[in-house]
């Protein structure tokens, strides 16, 4: 079974950084995109940043200019840097990978919360 553990939330205060990262199992093969959503309280969950495996990049609109997405394909890990955070960012953080065979892998979250 595969396996995504994530990394790097936490609490930090408006305007602050912090880095997620994901690192997929070695059991997850033909991986295609890799990225990263997120969940607030009473919200569903909303794709944050993603990248196919040609590095084509993905941003919801209210990260673009905040938040960078990375990859390293040799070693299966995604992270998510992000900066000049917004209380509204406060959510849980999901890695995704889907394989080229469409199937669908999910971390089991990290908490970003964001303090005004």
């Amino acid at each position: 079974q595969g396996q995504l553990v994530e990394s790097g939330g936490g609490l930090v205060q408006t305007g602050g950084s912090l880095r997620l990262s994901c690192a997929a199992s070695g059991s997850i093969v033909l991986i295609n995109t890799m990225g990263w959503y997120r969940q607030a309280p009473g919200n569903q969950r909303e794709l944050v940043a993603i990248m196919s495996k040609s590095n084509k990049t993905n941003y919801h609109d209210s990260v673009k200019g905040r938040f960078t997405i990375s990859r390293e394909n040799a070693k299966n890990t995604i992270s998510l840097q992000m900066n000049t955070l917004k209380s509204e960012d406060t959510a849980v953080y999901y890695c995704n990978v889907r394989s080229a065979r469409g199937e669908d892998f999910w971390g089991k979250g990290t908490l970003v919360t964001v303090s005004s």
